[in-house]
């Protein structure tokens, strides 16, 4: 008894996360993308209500920067356009930006981390009330705050190092939320390492699902633009899934469970 509950709580921590991504098996895109279709049927209007409080947020932020004189920068053809003068004004405004960033990714990592909650209730079939603001939690809320500081940091850093080392990073910090959504008692450095982790080991396809998904999501446009807010939730399912396929989600606590057995078994 004392040896399978020390081993599954060694399961729960963050070594067996890590265990659990690199003895991940192989996934297929295919089943991917379907599963996302699926998911989207269930939830397009509890992910339309996260894309708007996302975009109002974000709307607010822009206002407020804007009034305070720190609103990003929109001069770039004053000069004429050419390469250097492209590469210069994209990382300044990187840099420049990134109060704003910080703010933005705090509130996306807040309402993306609650929408993962939702979607796995329903994909579970459990009945509960949606809690978009489930991570505005006191004792959730500073965690987050640090890691939108370090999304921020890491995207603005990669972004000055302009595309394609963006492009890469994109991968491992589009994990953050997920993992925060099923381990909430994880430290922020604990959170970081499982989301490069299993975004280093599916990287490729993680990229291609989501590359695919956000075609789908441009079918919104043909909805006058405002479609956009009804389509662009399923850019993250398939984060969602490929967790769900390489961690997995725990149903009821196997450390229950076992209460459960032994229960059964002194009848």
């Amino acid at each position: 008894m004392i040896e399978t509950l020390i081993s599954i709580l060694k399961m729960n921590t963050l070594d067996g996360l890590l265990k659990k991504i690199d003895n991940a098996p192989a996934l297929d895109f295919g089943t991917i993308i379907n599963d996302c279709v699926e998911l989207y049927k269930k939830v397009w209007l509890k992910g339309f209500l996260m894309v708007l409080f996302i975009v109002i947020a974000g709307i607010l932020i822009g206002l407020f920067f804007s009034a305070i004189g720190l609103g990003t920068q929109t001069d770039l053809f004053e000069n004429g356009f050419n390469f250097k003068s492209f590469s210069k004004f994209y990382s300044m405004n990187a840099i420049y930006s990134l109060p704003q960033t910080i703010l933005t990714s705090t509130l996306t990592l807040l309402f993306v981390g609650a929408f993962y909650r939702i979607c796995k209730q329903v994909d579970s079939g459990i009945n509960e009330n949606d809690d978009y603001f489930y991570f505005f939690k006191k004792e959730y809320f500073s965690k987050i705050f640090m890691l939108g500081i370090i999304y921020a940091a890491i995207a603005t850093v990669a972004q000055v190092l302009f595309m394609i080392p963006y492009i890469y990073v994109f991968v491992p910090l589009s994990y953050f939320a997920i993992v925060l959504a099923n381990n909430p008692d994880f430290t922020e450095t604990e959170i970081i390492k499982a989301s490069f982790a299993i975004g280093n080991k599916k990287w490729l396809i993680t990229f291609g699902t989501m590359f695919i998904a956000g075609i789908i999501a441009m079918l919104g446009i043909l909805g006058c633009g405002i479609g956009l807010l009804f389509t662009l939730s399923i850019v993250y399912f398939p984060v969602f899934f490929i967790y769900k396929e390489v961690v997995g989600f725990e149903e009821t606590s196997e450390i229950d469970q076992i209460g459960m057995h032994e229960d059964e078994s002194s009848f």
